[in-house]
């Protein structure tokens, strides 16, 4: 199998920070102006809060978040971050939990009562999808195994997607690592009858036999929801052969249809991420996607 390191599109940017009482690290992308926190040192310091915010503001980012233990999501409550989603068998044997904040232009720069009325909309807005896709994900077919193909990707095949994509306001990614360290990423061509293509990507990380999936595009056409539809299925099949216990995936909670593909796929909606997505210039909100895959055994 052809895996390497990081992503084809950039090299992990990461930002440490580390005094008597706060260990960080910071895993930036700036495509989609997100900073992932890695806390190695527990507690509620206000240093973490204070460091975290002024670094992101520096790089201009505009949404900062961390992926924790049961036991941490309080911690991170008291520095403000909000709990947003669960990734169940992220820790192979123990739930993972998604904290989250946004990041305004300047610390308190909007207004509270008008924070949560857009906060109230957007939820509002979340769950009109996910009702949506669950009445299209009832009248998908069955994919067949043959509608489409999957093979692994060159680098130079998912750069070319992927500027195409960006070029065009539909890139939904960049493929940007998202762990730091010890992940393996696979990426994949999907082909399908009459010309369509599509570029699907894999990190996994062994040590917990965790899969983040991302697919580069969204379908537009009844025929591609159906292609999509067949190449997440041929995915999860690979990934459940190759002992991938969890796997996870975001998508915009604007996009009906391509919420029913994940839904049509036995993943279960266990989050809700404000402004998580950057595309084609407009931040969006994402679904967290699950699914478990297989229980790891006794002896692992």
């Amino acid at each position: 199998m052809a895996i390497r390191a990081v992503a084809a599109s950039a090299e992990p940017e990461e930002i440490l920070f580390e005094n008597s009482k706060v260990s960080l690290c910071l895993l930036l992308n700036r495509h989609a102006r997100t900073l992932r926190v890695f806390d190695f040192r527990a507690g509620a310091d206000p240093t973490k809060r204070g460091y975290v915010f002024s670094i992101a503001q520096r790089e201009g980012v505009e949404r900062v978040f961390a992926v924790v233990e049961r036991d941490e999501v309080g911690v991170w409550s008291r520095l403000g971050f909000e709990r947003e989603g669960t990734i169940p068998g992220f820790f192979k044997r123990s739930d993972a939990y998604l904290v989250g904040a946004s990041v305004p232009p300047a610390l308190g720069g909007e207004d509270a009562a008008k924070a949560a009325e857009r906060g109230a909309a957007a939820e509002g807005l979340a769950e009109k999808t996910h009702t949506e896709g669950r009445r299209i994900a009832k009248d998908m077919a069955a994919p067949s195994a043959r509608a489409v193909r999957l093979q692994e990707a060159s680098e130079a095949v998912v750069k070319k997607a992927v500027a195409a994509a960006a070029r065009s306001g539909r890139a939904l990614t960049r493929f940007d690592p998202f762990g730091r360290r010890d992940v393996e990423r696979t990426d994949y061509y999907v082909t399908g009858r009459g010309g369509w293509s599509l570029i699907a990507s894999v990190e996994r990380q062994p040590c917990f036999d965790n899969a983040f999936i991302e697919l580069l595009t969204a379908p537009r056409t009844d025929r591609e929801l159906a292609l999509t539809h067949a190449a997440l299925h041929q995915l999860c099949e690979r990934l459940g052969r190759e002992g991938t216990v969890a796997c996870f995936a975001v998508s915009p909670t604007d996009d009906a249809s391509f919420a029913a593909i994940w839904i049509a796929n036995g993943f279960r909606r266990t989050g809700t991420l404000p402004d998580h997505l950057l595309v084609g210039g407009r931040r969006r909100g994402a679904f967290l996607w699950t699914r478990k895959l297989a229980t790891p055994s006794e002896d692992e």
